[in-house]
């Protein structure tokens, strides 16, 4: 790989040290994906690791077919008729086609236990598929302080995930009945966690970023656990993922973008920040990406862009200083990264005079690489549909379901198709939100306290939305707040699981 490659194809040929050994890159690549893809990927990453997202959609077309033969049927040993298994497949299981699936013929499922992602959950029904649960797993890594808590998290969360005695009578039935048909060789084991932790851990105390909160709440998901039914805390899970990993990559594009501006500072000035400056200013989350009740989709579009736009320009100011004998092998620390800009800023002359400028405009905006940069197809068209369809609410074929999404955290702002999304969060993922926001508390706390919380995920909440807009309303709907005229904004927020706090307290 040299200089020259990387000008044919940008997108391609990064430098060794971005592709690999940069704690900002966004690995794996997001691409479409929904919620319920999410949580079934999950599942995979957690416990299935030897089945191949690829092999999915088959094991789902052979299973919908053995569901449809008496035969089959008979030697599973199961105690019920074919009948009530349709039933229970096609129609308490089913999870809704959305518009441009209603005439395609696959299984999708809930994913309500594990055995479900055998079978249904796949972002892709033919070809290689991205798995979203390894993106989960290296949230993991970036917002544990170090890789034994990293473990450690991993292994509640396989047993969360996992079916046992604690379960509900309806999930450890639909568990049994799986397993009486389950052909594959699957084994539900915990995987590996591998380890990588994103930022070294002396770095990380100091800083604020999505996926540090995303870890706690994560914890806090789990320990919710035994005071619901499995399909209840499924859905909270399913929330949190949604907000966690979307936050997560809206982050990185973020952090792209501000270590690009440092780099085009660093090239006409002598402006070299140290480590714990590089921390504050371009690493942690100071800042919001979205905001309540707002539209969501033409920012996200928008951090998605600027990431393409600061991706090539990194790229290329390290071709260049490798063409002048400067060899940068890895920017995976905010040390390392004040470092690289430490080199940019000694060099800067001679990165001028070789026409690194022109040579990024010109990369920028070619006619190659523009639609890509706009965010119209490639990359940058994958990272919206991305964020858009897992913050989404679900958009049903039938109308009779258009409920069925809860947790979402857009919505249409009205009716017609056109209708711009809008952040604005269903009740479960209200829930989840309050709960882990409170999981710590020994009883109510300032609404405040809530915004806090979301803007750990770059969401801005408007102190309007808090008492008389959407959210206010849905809190009160919810019985999560009580209004109290000593408080901030005269609301007080009501744990929504007091067993979780009293077990906690104890």
């Amino acid at each position: 790989m040299s200089m020259e490659a990387f000008k044919e194809n940008p997108w391609k040929e990064s430098h060794p040290a971005y592709e690999k050994n940069t704690f900002f890159h966004i690995r794996p690549a997001p691409e479409f994906a929904t919620a319920e893809v999410v949580v079934s990927s999950l599942y995979r990453a957690c416990g299935y690791e030897a089945l191949a997202e690829k092999d999915v959609p088959a094991a789902g077309r052979e299973f919908a077919k053995d569901s449809q033969a008496p035969r089959i049927h008979e030697r599973s040993g199961t105690k019920i008729d074919m009948e009530t298994w349709r039933v229970v497949l096609n129609g308490v299981l089913e999870s809704p086609k959305q518009p441009n699936q209603s005439s395609k013929r696959f299984l999708q499922l809930c994913p309500i236990v594990p055995n479900v992602a055998l079978y249904s959950g796949s972002a892709r029904l033919a070809g290689n598929s991205w798995n979203p649960g390894q993106l989960i797993q290296r949230m993991i890594g970036y917002g544990s302080e170090n890789y034994q808590q990293a473990q450690t998290l991993w292994q509640k969360l396989f047993q969360a995930l996992g079916i046992s005695g604690g379960d509900d009578i309806w999930a450890r039935w639909l568990h049994q009945e799986f397993e009486l048909r389950r052909r594959n060789g699957a084994e539900w084991k915990i995987s590996y966690l591998p380890d990588y932790s994103g930022l070294p851990a002396h770095e990380k105390s100091r800083l604020s970023f999505p996926a540090r909160q995303f870890v706690r709440d994560l914890e806090g998901v789990i320990q919710a656990k035994p005071f619901m039914t499995r399909r209840q805390w499924v859905s909270l899970l399913e929330a949190e993922l949604r907000l966690g990993s979307v936050a997560h990559v809206l982050w990185l594009c973020d952090v792209n973008y501000q270590v690009w501006q440092a780099i085009r500072r660093a090239l006409h000035s002598e402006d070299c920040p140290s480590a714990e400056e590089v921390g504050n200013r371009l690493v942690s989350c100071t800042g919001h990406y979205l905001t309540y009740g707002n539209p969501a989709v033409p920012i996200i579009r928008d951090y998605a862009s600027r990431y393409l736009v600061a991706r090539i320009g990194i790229n290329a100011v390290l071709w260049q200083l490798q063409v002048m004998g400067v060899e940068i092998k890895s920017i995976e620390s905010c040390a390392e990264l004040a470092g690289l800009l430490k080199k940019v800023c000694e060099k800067r002359h001679q990165l001028i005079a070789a026409g690194l400028e022109a040579t990024v405009t010109e990369l920028q905006e070619g006619e190659k690489n523009a639609r890509a940069i706009a965010c119209k197809k490639g990359i940058g068209s994958n990272l919206v549909e991305f964020a858009r369809h897992v913050l989404g609410q679900r958009q049903t074929a039938n109308e009779i379901l258009r409920g069925y999404d809860q947790g979402y955290i857009l919505r249409k702002k009205a009716e017609y198709s056109s209708a711009p999304w809008i952040v604005s969060m269903g009740p479960v993922s209200i829930l989840a939100l309050v709960h882990c926001c409170l999981r710590d508390a020994a009883g109510p706390r300032s609404i405040q306290k809530l915004c806090h919380h979301l803007a750990a995920y770059g969401i801005r909440v408007d102190r309007d939305n808090v008492t008389t807009g959407d959210l206010g309303r849905k809190l009160r709907m919810l019985g999560l707040v009580l209004d109290s005229p000593d408080a901030e904004s005269g609301m007080l927020l009501v744990p929504p699981f007091d067993g979780t706090l009293k077990t906690q307290s104890a």
